[in-house]
This record gives structure tokens, C-alpha cells and sequence, in this order.
């Protein structure tokens, strides 16, 4: 049976060929941007299968209302994709508190108004899944990227627990964490490679360079390849809590999570004995 898709960020990069990887087999989606003229070729192309909602994920009520309207409009929902973002690139020092603010209100407030207003359906059917992009940036932390990276491990930990709220009325949610993908017009979406730029200091200049080029050296995904693995992990039955698009990223995980247990390891004493425990033994001697 064809699946009804709701998708946030249609209009271009990974969210645009998502959606066009749900309508080429026969899929309908209700396709959400913050200007719906750049929707116009997915209607003309597909016609009925599309619903234009023109939505910006920072307005509640307009999410509230696109939601609703895509239930009305098809019937059902059966795919949330929770696309819509971008990177604020700067040094912690640099960042203004409208910035961070404004990455915030998009990327993880933006991401929660779609599932407040998508899950009391999901709920009601007793089925839906819930697809949240997040990024190696949600694993992983590199310098000039803290508020890409502070919205995206907040979405991990938020869709972690949504996961285990849900599941008991047959709602699954899987998390997408892509490394850099050459999407349209050539752009790998690295948040240190491309996005919102803050104020630069000079003071930083040496650091930009340097990681400038380790990102260039990372390898860029096809997304036409990302819009069909999708496709799988949303037929599967048992689909992944989490998922990593891409490859170039996952020795640098690897390495970062193997450190963090050799680290906590390494340091059990202490945490034993700021937990009171080795006090308490030495007491009872």
C-alpha cells in the first residue's frame, strides 16, 4: 500500500530528494517550505500526489495547521520527516544570542512543533513513523560548529525519548544522522563547509583553515542514494532508533565513542567516590 509522507525542508537538499523518492513509486506527500512557489515543479511533475504547504517550522501554528491540513487533505499519515534546518557556523565567542536563538527556534523547536502536532494522529491510527534528521553532528563535535551541534544533540536526546513514548501505541521513530552530502547546486551540507556565517574573529582565522581542510577531505554522499535508503528503513518492520547516512564520518564516531569509555573508565574511581561509594566502604570498615 502507498505511503502518505509529510516532509519539512522540501525545497531543496536532502528533504527535496526525499520527497522525490517517496513520489516516484507511487507515494503522495504533503511537501512543506517556507515559500511554496519553490514547490510548484513537484506539482506540476506529480500533480494530485502533492500537497504545497507553504510552512515555517518556527511558527507553531502554522505547523499545527500544515499538519492537519495534510490529514485532512489524504486522510492519514503514515511518514513524518522532520527535514527542516540549517547550520549556524561560528566560534562559541563569536555567536550572537539572536544566532543561537534563531538555530534553536529552527532546528529542535521547529522539529518538536511537527511532533506535538503529528503524533496525536499517529497515535489515533495506531501507526506512523517518525523520521527525524539530525547529523554526525549530533555524535560528534568539531570546533566553530557549538550551535549546529547543540541543536542537534538536543534532537537526539528529544527524539530518544519520544521513541519510547510512542511505541506503545505503534508509532516507530527512527533517527537520521547524515555525514556531508553533494547536494543540489554541488554544496556539501557540512555545517562547517556551508551555512550561517557569525561575525568572524581574526583570532580564529588559523582554526577555520585547518578544519576547512579536514572537511574537505571527508567524501560527499549521493542523495538520490540517502532518498532510497530511506525508502528502506520506512518499509522496514523493525526499523533503527538511529542510522548513519554515509560513510565518511563513522571511523571519526567510532574513535569518539571508544574514547568516552576508555575516558569514564579510566576515571571510575573518582566517579565512585563522588557518588559517596568508596567513602561509605571505608566508613563501614
Amino acid at each position: 500500500m502507498s505511503k502518505i509522507w509529510f516532509v519539512t525542508g522540501s525545497s531543496r537538499g536532502l528533504g527535496r530528494d526525499f520527497v522525490e523518492a517517496a513520489l516516484s513509486r507511487g507515494d503522495r506527500v504533503a511537501a512543506t517550505a517556507r515559500n511554496s512557489a519553490s514547490l510548484h515543479d513537484l506539482v506540476t511533475a506529480h500533480g494530485d500526489a502533492v500537497l504545497p504547504l507553504e510552512v515555517d517550522v518556527t511558527d507553531k501554528a502554522a505547523v499545527f495547521e500544515g499538519v492537519n491540513r495534510a490529514v485532512e487533505h489524504f486522510g492519514r499519515l503514515d511518514v513524518v520527516v522532520n527535514n527542516a534546518g540549517y547550520a549556524q557556523v561560528g566560534a562559541i565567542e563569536e555567536l550572537t544570542e539572536q544566532e543561537l536563538r534563531d538555530q534553536l527556534e529552527t532546528n529542535l523547536f521547529g522539529a518538536v512543533w511537527v511532533v506535538q502536532a503529528a503524533v496525536p494522529h499517529l497515535r489515533a491510527q495506531g501507526s506512523g513513523h517518525i523520521v527525524q534528521l539530525s547529523s554526525a553532528a549530533g555524535l560528534v563535535a568539531m570546533p566553530l560548529g557549538g550551535a549546529y551541534h547543540m541543536s542537534k544533540w538536543a534532537v537526539e536526546g528529544f527524539a530518544e525519548a519520544l521513541a519510547q513514548e510512542v511505541a506503545g501505541f505503534g508509532v516507530k521513530v527512527t533517527v537520521v544522522e547524515p555525514g556531508g552530502f553533494a547536494t543540489r547546486g554541488g554544496k556539501n551540507p557540512d555545517p562547517l563547509a556551508n551555512g550561517h556565517l557569525a561575525r568572524t574573529s581574526p583570532v580564529y582565522d588559523d582554526l577555520r583553515r585547518r578544519l576547512a581542510g579536514l572537511v574537505a577531505e571527508q567524501p560527499a554522499g549521493d542523495p538520490a542514494a540517502a532518498a532510497r535508503a530511506l525508502l528502506e528503513i520506512v518499509d522496514a518492520d523493525r526499523p533503527p532508533l538511529r542510522v548513519l547516512f554515509g560513510q565518511g564520518f563513522y571511523p571519526m564516531i567510532r574513535q569518539a565513542y571508544a574514547d568516552r569509555l576508555r575516558t569514564w573508565d579510566e576515571w571510575q574511581d573518582l566517579s565512585a567516590r563522588a557518588h559517596g561509594a568508596l567513602d561509605r566502604t571505608t566508613d563501614a570498615r
